[in-house]
Parts: structure tokens; C-alpha cells; sequence
């Protein structure tokens, strides 16, 4: 998760102005312990095609910081996707699709499905938080 370790608004602020910023960003929270392909296993990698992609020396697969996260897959800039979630996220502000649509210069739509995606992962990781819970509670009692 991108938002479990703090940052600064004013980093942030930052990378909100270029996205090849926030594609670094996403890369060095997502490859922090290291990388793994996804494919094959092997934690040896080169520099991919696309900025901030890495590829995989024994298969060739290569994959991009966004795979497998919230941004994976958006059709607008990532550092405007960026923007969404950390207004969501961290600062937890209740903007309207159209506010962000007017901010960001996005269709309407596209914000709106954007933070409902941002909004179900929350409501799925609060799912499992409690679920993990309620496992290691019934452990103890036992």
C-alpha cells in the first residue's frame, strides 16, 4: 500500500506536477524489499522499456510500477490519478467527482469511477484488517 507510510504534503505537492515523479514513487514503495518477477520468481532485473518498468533477466517479462496497484490500468496521467488518492486517502477529503473533474481537467466520469475504485480497495482492506483480527482472536482463545 502506498499510503501506509507517511509523506509530507509538501512532497506530495511535488510529485502531484510530473509523472514520471510519482511512476519513481510508486516503483520504490513497490520494490522496496526487492524485486520478484511475478512470473518466474528470479529477483534479478534490468531497467524496462517504459520509465520506472523493470524486466525480468530470466523470463523477459517486464512490469510496469503501476501492475497490480490501484493506478494499474487508468487511462488519464498517472500524477493526476495520484492526486485522487492521496486527497482520499491521506487527507481524507469528501471532494465531489466534479470538483476533482474541474481541478484536474478530467471527464466527470472518469474521477468519479477512479475514487469509487480507490474507495472499494479501502473498504476491502478494512475487510481483511478486521477478518485478520478476528482470526488471531479465536487462535488466542483456543
Amino acid at each position: 500500500m502506498i499510503f501506509k507510510e507517511e509523506i509530507s504534503t509538501e512532497a506530495a505537492k511535488e510529485l502531484f506536477e510530473d509523472s514520471e515523479k510519482v511512476l519513481k514513487f510508486i516503483a520504490d514503495v513497490k520494490w522496496k524489499d526487492g524485486y520478484t518477477c511475478r512470473n518466474c520468481g528470479h529477483t534479478n532485473y534490468c531497467e524496462g522499456k517504459t520509465p520506472s518498468s523493470r524486466r525480468c533477466t530470466r523470463c523477459k517479462k517486464e512490469e510496469s510500477a503501476t501492475a497490480n496497484t490501484i493506478f494499474h490500468n487508468i487511462k488519464f496521467p498517472v500524477n493526476k490519478a495520484f492526486y485522487i488518492a492521496y486527497n482520499v486517502c491521506v487527507l481524507n477529503n469528501e471532494f465531489s467527482s466534479y470538483n476533482y473533474s474541474d481541478q484536474l481537467g478530467l471527464n466527470q466520469m472518469t474521477c468519479w469511477k477512479f475514487r469509487k475504485r480507490i474507495q472499494d480497495c479501502i473498504i476491502k482492506i478494512d475487510k481483511s484488517e478486521k477478518l485478520k483480527i478476528k482470526t488471531i482472536l479465536m487462535t488466542e482463545y483456543k
